[in-house]
């Protein structure tokens, strides 16, 4: 699968209606065949920071991703938001979804 971790640091006027302005890009990329989650969270270090994990089956699930009009739309609506361009970390692992944390198993 495509693995992407990217942060996004939102100006801080728009921070906490972020989750609002990126809902329809959030949307539409979770109604993607390809996609296998796509879940933001908020820092509890910088409150106009979110954090956005993200999967796709595989490469070609991804380059569907990038090539969609709704990602297209957002290249357009969600810069005027940020504070700068999102950071990310994209990779492919070989595996289809999450391990489970042996180290902190819960019995």
């Amino acid at each position: 699968m495509i693995f992407i971790t990217a942060k996004f640091r939102v100006k801080p006027e728009h921070a906490d209606r972020w989750p609002e302005i990126s809902k329809a890009f959030t949307h539409a990329t979770r109604n993607e065949p390809g996609c296998l989650w796509f879940e933001w969270s908020r820092s509890l270090d910088n409150p106009n920071e979110y954090v956005l994990v993200e999967a796709f089956r595989d490469g070609d699930a991804g380059a569907a991703h990038v090539n969609s009009e709704h990602f297209k739309a957002a290249q357009q609506t969600l810069p005027p938001y940020l504070a700068e361009t999102p950071r990310v970390i994209n990779t492919t692992v070989d595996q289809e979804g999450w391990s489970e944390l042996g180290e902190m198993a819960v019995k």
